[in-house]
């Protein structure tokens, strides 16, 4: 299938061939099933103090029973403070946990390599699908064409202000304008400093990536990839499919080169 190509002021560029890639199916699960993996990998193991909760004299009643309270351990003390008030065990104020976290939990995730590579290319093939992209918020009004691919010149961008220039040829500032519309949260994530969450935009897909990320670092929700770099979590944020996505030429001449097994079936069944 033949897509046609963009220049960075707009115009069109011609057409490109899209690799056999891009006709794999889409995989909903399996994609949210690579996300889950991906993400367990940063999971940081947590545990707890082997005293904690336990660090204040607290007995219960010897013999426990006969003397009209309950038999729960209870702080000692010479009068004021917490003299009498249950502590130490789990079921009282500032106590112990009954079954706290352990370091020794296993949080790494696997996933089958096959499966992995699948559900990375059924990501990539998604991009192509405008109903799958208007589905998780994009405002893409105008575009006549997906994937969006653009000539290698925008590899060589490297200022905000030309950047802007280019998603403004693009038909894409409609998308990042929708990320300032988000309101400001209140409760406790104000208080600890998340008041503010910035969204996802446009993904750019590029062969190097050095210099364009310097041009998208002061535009909230924009990123940049190289290829070789690309993950499910950076074309589906929060399991949900799929990203608008931005390739250049040189990304999609790398991308054809992925090889996978369903990819060899797909080949062999033309």
């Amino acid at each position: 299938m033949k897509i046609t190509t963009y220049t960075t002021t707009g115009t069109k560029d011609g057409e490109i061939e899209l690799p056999i890639i891009f006709s794999t199916p889409f995989r909903r699960e399996l994609i949210h099933k690579a996300w889950i993996n991906l993400t367990s990998h940063k999971f940081q193991p947590q545990g707890r103090h082997p005293s904690a909760g336990q660090d204040v004299v607290a007995d219960s009643n010897d013999p426990p029973t006969g003397q009209g309270v309950s038999r729960v351990a209870r702080a000692q003390g010479g009068g004021g403070g917490r003299q009498g008030q249950g502590a130490e065990v789990a079921s009282t104020r500032g106590g112990r946990q009954a079954h706290p976290p352990i370091v020794g939990k296993v949080i790494y995730k696997k996933l089958n390599k096959k499966e992995n590579k699948l559900a990375l290319c059924s990501a990539i093939a998604a991009t192509s699908s405008k109903t799958i992209i208007e589905s998780r918020g994009h405002k893409i009004e105008g575009i006549e064409s997906f994937p969006i691919i653009v000539s290698d010149d925008i590899e060589s961008i490297s200022k905000s202000n030309e950047m802007v220039k280019v998603l403004e040829s693009l038909k894409l500032t409609q998308d990042t304008d929708r990320l300032e519309s988000r309101k400001s949260r209140s409760g406790q994530s104000r208080l600890r400093g998340r008041s503010k969450k910035v969204g996802k935009s446009v993904l750019f897909v590029t062969k190097d990536d050095k210099e364009v990320s310097k041009a998208i670092g002061a535009l909230p929700g924009v990123e940049v990839k190289s290829v070789k770099d690309l993950s499910v979590l950076d074309l589906a944020p929060g399991s949900h499919p799929i990203r608008l996505t931005v390739y250049s030429k040189s990304a999609i001449e790398e991308i054809a080169k992925i090889k996978s097994t369903h990819l060899e079936v797909m080949v062999k069944s033309q």
